[in-house]
């Protein structure tokens, strides 16, 4: 048996006896653990950056599952506070951010952002001493069209406002993802050197581009932040999430350098399938819907998965992040149909 963590070596190009299993916002908002956590912080933000606490979330679903890798507990919009914009969460509403820096303020403060976020390194550290050796730990930071949607918008919406900037604004849209690059590059090294195995880019609004415009603001970025991190001398594999971007998928996986493209709920098995001919993993992409819907339909979609990836590298997950009110045992039923291994019951329970 390789020591190589599972994850690890499905990451690496291999085929395993069976794939690895992680899910998307694991580490949170579905756990009863989780919320007893959060409702003594006064804040999301504050529970982000309390390494203590953030620690402590990470590490909550690897008790109860047996997952194959931990996600670090953050947020993809930390990035632009560290940067000089204001953020901030309405309960029950969401993120919100304050009026955007110039790009020469934002350019300015690229060097010292990541020291503004060193207690995600912390976390990842504290998280890495209590991980199992044969369980990997996932950095990761929001991609730059995504991060500017919301930079740009100042909450999450239908993001046709930062479309139509793109096309009216190229240079000025250019000129913040140049900056949101740099940044993003310095915050996932210091990610690496603080234990994470894996880094994930998550580019959750990729949808509704167009060709030229997804290779200029989806491809491109992500291609420098990778060459950037492995400048540094990281060398850790990359996870690259393009959410919804459909048939572009493909032309991300062939010119993006990321170890394994995260496909989405959408993805068929015939994409998927030439990902992995083509030399690279794939994770995903079961309906987060289905998971919180549970029953037959669940069970077959699990095993259509499983049927029509497992002979190649391929990484159980799904298309998207765990919803909130995502029955504890659904999420048990499938770790343990993918790894045979039951939840364990806590003690509070």
């Amino acid at each position: 048996m390789s020591e190589t963590p599972r994850l690890l070596r499905a990451l690496a190009g291999e085929t395993l006896d069976r794939p690895p299993i992680w899910f998307m916002r694991q580490a949170g908002r579905s756990l009863p653990e989780y919320r007893a956590i959060r409702a003594r912080v006064p804040d999301f933000l504050s529970l982000c950056f309390n390494p203590e606490l953030a620690a402590e979330v990470t590490l909550q679903p690897m008790r109860r599952f047996a997952m194959d890798g931990a996600i670090v507990f953050a947020d993809i919009l930390l990035i632009p506070q560290a940067l000089g914009q204001e953020v901030w969460f309405e309960a029950g509403e969401g993120p919100r951010l304050g009026e955007l820096p110039s790009i020469e303020a934002m350019r300015d403060a690229v060097e010292g952002s990541t020291a503004k976020l060193a207690s995600i390194g912390e976390t990842l550290t504290r998280v890495r001493a209590e991980l199992e050796p044969d369980r990997t730990l996932i950095g990761f930071a929001g991609a730059p069209w995504t991060v500017a949607t919301y930079m740009l918008e100042g909450r999450g919406s239908q993001r046709e406002a930062a479309r139509a900037y793109a096309y009216d604004h190229p240079d000025e849209l250019d000129a913040l993802l140049d900056v949101l690059v740099d940044s993003t590059a310095r915050y996932l090294v210091m990610q690496a050197k603080s234990g994470a195995q894996v880094l994930k880019l998550f580019e959750s609004w990729a949808e509704s581009l167009a060709e030229d415009v997804f290779e200029r603001i989806v491809i491109g970025p992500h291609t420098r932040i990778v060459e950037q991190v492995r400048a540094a001398g990281i060398d850790v594999p990359f996870i690259g999430f393009p959410r919804g971007c459909g048939a572009l998928v493909e032309p991300y996986a062939a010119k993006v350098p990321v170890q394994a493209v995260a496909l989405d709920t959408q993805a068929t098995a015939a994409v998927g399938k030439r990902i992995q001919a083509g030399g690279k993993a794939i994770q995903g992409a079961l309906d987060n819907l289905l998971l919180r819907a549970g029953g037959p339909a669940l069970d077959a979609r699990v095993e259509a998965l499983l049927e029509q990836w497992s002979g190649g590298p391929y990484i159980f997950n799904l298309g998207h992040g765990v919803l909130p009110d995502t029955p504890v045992e659904h999420i048990a039923r499938v770790v343990e149909r993918v790894t045979g291994k039951p939840a364990k019951a806590l003690a509070a329970e």
